[in-house]
């Protein structure tokens, strides 16, 4: 929820080679002179955008998940239970105040959607290109681009782009082992340049590890390939991705208030069926002991992805570029539960549907039944754009088009006893289809923007944007009366359109000298309504008819309106070792309206029933916040970047819970630290390049009330790459090792806070602990 605006420059490591940056004015970037700059500030713009290379990104560990290479960037905190920051049902991302939520995400251009667990309109960035396919990352904080295709991007644009293909041909192979059973082996072809400018690349990855806490393989295969041909008039990308990914989850631990004794993992008992047997009553009840930590026997995530996208960039004339860009995306994905059948609450749902039953019985005599959330998303869509430039204007004009089908069951499967089904199992024949939605949505997006160079020295930009939602959504399965909370009889159907015709952006950039620029800006931007069924903060998951009608009527999309201005610049400088500093200094505030909330007035039996929930507007947030970043660079050897922040969040008013008055006003955002701290300690001896990384994280509260927190934390990284000499003439060519050690230091503490409501609870995943591992990757 909050501002965004990242600063920086940032130093890691010797950059392997130059790559090119997308062809848009925001994705030109200023590399420092010295031999070991990495991660790049945009020249051009009027707001702060980071770029960070593929390569840099490999360095931090081979196979990370792009969006995690940023947690480096002043102001970004980016968590989860996993190293390489994969695992997407505990992920956690704030960027200045904004959750992962509420920012935009595209590849190519193509949207991602706003990343939330439940899909209903997009996927990962991990899951959309491999890792070491990515060319580069772009952090625009606080104001994104007009032209970016997303309905989320309240506090700025997260675009990752693939590499193209190679002018050589080449073969690349890289295989990393490591901690906890670790192997991922990643290989790309490239055709090299063949006939009249076409060239072309395909890619594999497969990964496999144990997870840190329990008997879980945790992985996937990936399959990329990408086709460009570049001639005088224009070019014509192809490109197409292929995701299978299963992924068994750990449980979060629930803390509230006085507890002494909550675990610092949760694991599940798969594969020891008998021990899980033996852990519940005769009739399924957990342990009295365990309370809200008792155990399951396994979660998981499966997820299959297809996206494809063809793009042509047509040179009109020498001053304008007219873009079209066609994309398809389909998601087959299934979370599955498999838990205690006595767990709160389920009893008296599973009684609705077996009514005096033995209940144990009905769902295999293991005491456990499965259950699934079944989603299927069908996306495609067009984005236009033309660029051109008149005089001394740069003038840019598009749209986008999306229409997305997307689908959400609940089921429940039974667990046999004498057959147990296994984490890496699609649950079949179910005995409860609880509730079914099916939503369709349309989406247009329009902008306009003039660049203007006043003179030569001086860029004026202004423009706007107009963002139109139309979505309808139906239950073809409706619960029978009893299955939910609340007494509700039917899960709400309905259309909502939504038109905000004009968002406005103003900003100026100053180049002060060749050495310095002053920027400012100033953009509006809004989140659509979560079009999902049957959960979270969606119109189509409140309990009844009447609460999505009165929302309908009265609610408001979330909108932010940002405000930035900052320097950047460099210096070269003669005292002694120190030759030259590069750095930015930004600061921002943000006044974010008609904040929704999920809010329940009836109590929350468990997280898999839930209360009865209501999606209201509950006020305002201010934030305020700076960020100042600079690196260091003593040679060509040696260079030491630090970047500090500080983020003040907080609500304006307190909102009713249908029931009593909850107390927010003037309480900070929690999850998101005030202070962070990051620092990145760069030397290159001959061949062997060395990075230690050091990440400090302030305290975060951990309830909107702010009556619970969760300690400060701070880890270490350390990386370190050898080129392998060998002979000119060999087979193998650019051969390397590289060693990766995580969580350097061993912190304990909590990695990700789930955020809980004024009832004195929230729940946390841990800090995965100290990891190695070995790369060695090669060409030929």
């Amino acid at each position: 929820m909050l501002a965004m605006s990242a600063a920086c420059l940032m130093a890691f490591t010797q950059l392997a080679s130059a790559q090119t940056a997308p062809a848009k004015d925001e994705n030109k970037t200023e590399k420092a002179d010295a031999g070991i700059a990495t991660v790049e500030i945009s020249s051009q713009t009027t707001r702060s955008a980071v770029s960070m290379r593929g390569a840099e990104l490999q360095k931090i560990l081979p196979g990370t998940n792009p969006v995690k290479g940023l947690q480096t960037l002043p102001g970004v905190t980016f968590a989860t239970a996993d190293p390489w920051g994969n695992n997407e049902q505990n992920l956690s991302l704030f960027v200045h105040g904004f959750n992962g939520q509420q920012l935009g995400y595209t590849l190519d251009g193509v949207p991602l959607g706003d990343q939330q667990y439940g899909n209903y309109n997009g996927l990962s960035p991990q899951r959309a290109v491999i890792s070491e396919n990515v060319r580069n990352v772009i952090l625009s904080s606080g104001a994104g681009n007009l032209a970016t295709a997303s309905t989320s991007n309240l506090g700025g644009t997260i675009e990752v782009f693939s590499s193209d293909p190679l002018a050589t041909q080449r073969t690349n192979i890289e295989q990393t082992f490591g901690s906890y059973r670790t192997s991922r082996t990643f290989a790309r072809f490239d055709t090299g340049n063949f006939g009249d400018g076409n060239a072309a690349y395909i890619a594999v990855m497969r990964q496999d590890a144990r997870a840190w806490d329990f008997d879980g393989k945790q992985g996937g295969k990936q399959l990329n390939a990408k086709y460009t041909n570049t001639q005088n008039a224009g070019k014509l990308t192809l490109y197409f991705n292929y995701n299978d990914k299963i992924e068994p989850n750990e449980d979060s631990t629930v803390h509230v208030t006085g507890e002494t004794s909550a675990p610092y993992t949760r694991p599940f008992l798969y594969p020891d069926f008998a021990a899980a047997v033996s852990y519940l009553s005769p009739t399924g009840a957990t342990p009295a002991a365990d309370g809200s930590n008792y155990r399951n026997y396994y979660s998981d995530a499966q997820r299959k992805d297809v996206l494809t996208y063809a793009k042509y960039d047509w040179n009109l004339n020498n001053d304008t570029v007219w873009s079209n860009q066609v994309y398809f995306h389909r998601d087959d994905g299934v979370g599955v539960v498999a838990g205690p059948i006595g767990a709160a609450g389920l009893p008296a749902l599973f009684s609705v549907y077996f009514p005096n039953q033995n209940l144990k019985q009905v769902f295999g005599n293991s005491g456990y039944a499965t259950r699934t959330t079944e989603y299927d998303i069908h996306r495609s869509g067009l984005i236009s754009n033309l660029r051109t430039t008149w005089g001394d204007h740069q003038i840019e004009f598009g749209g986008w088009w999306e229409h997305n089908e997307s689908s959400a069951y609940r089921r429940w499967y039974a667990l046999d006893v004498n057959r147990p089904s296994s984490p890496y199992d699609r649950p079949s024949n179910p005995l409860i289809t609880q509730y079914g939605s099916e939503i369709r949505n349309n989406v247009i997006q329009l902008h306009l923007q003039d660049e203007w160079r006043v003179r030569p020295d001086i860029v004026v930009q202004a423009g706007f944007k107009s963002s139109l939602q139309y979505a309808k959504g139906d239950f073809p399965v409706q619960p029978l009366p009893g299955a939910i909370s609340g007494g509700s009889l039917a899960l709400p159907v309905g259309e909502i359109d939504t038109k905000k015709w004009f968002l406005p952006q103003l900003g100026l950039l100053w180049e002060i000298s060749s050495r310095d620029q002053f920027f400012i800006n100033a953009q509006k931007n809004l989140r659509q309504f979560v079009t999902y069924g049957g959960g979270g903060a969606s119109p189509w998951s409140l309990a009844s008819q009447s609460a999505f009608d009165l929302f309908k009527n009265t609610a408001q999309p979330e909108t932010s309106v940002t405000y930035e201005m900052g320097w950047r610049g460099k210096r070269n400088l003669d005292l002694g070792v120190l030759d030259k500093v590069d750095g930015q200094v930004n600061i921002y505030h943000v006044d974010f309206s008609n904040r929704l909330l999920q809010i329940s007035p009836t109590p929350v039996i468990s997280s898999i029933v839930g209360g009865n929930p209501v999606l209201a507007n509950v006020g305002s947030v201010s934030t305020d916040g700076i960020d100042i970043a600079g690196t260091l660079f003593f040679g060509k050897n040696f260079s030491f970047y630090n970047a500090l922040s500080y983020n003040r969040s907080v609500y304006a008013d307190d909102y009713s819970n249908g029931k009593a008055l909850v107390a927010t006003a003037g309480k900070r955002v929690p999850g998101s630290p005030e202070w962070m701290n990051k620092f990145v300690a760069t030397a290159t001896f001959g061949d062997i390049e060395a990075q230690l990384s050091g990440d400090y994280v302030g305290k975060r509260y951990a309830t909107y009330t702010n009556d619970l927190s969760v300690d400060s934390y701070f880890m270490l990284n350390l990386g370190v790459t050898a080129k392998i000499p060998l002979e000119a003439n060999g087979f193998l060519k650019n051969a390397r090792l590289r060693l990766n050690v995580t969580n350097l230091n061993q912190v304990t503490g909590t990695s990700v806070v789930v955020v809980g409501a004024a009832n004195g609870t929230y729940n946390t995943f841990p800090i995965a602990p100290r990891q190695v591992f070995v790369t060695f990757g090669g060409s030929f």
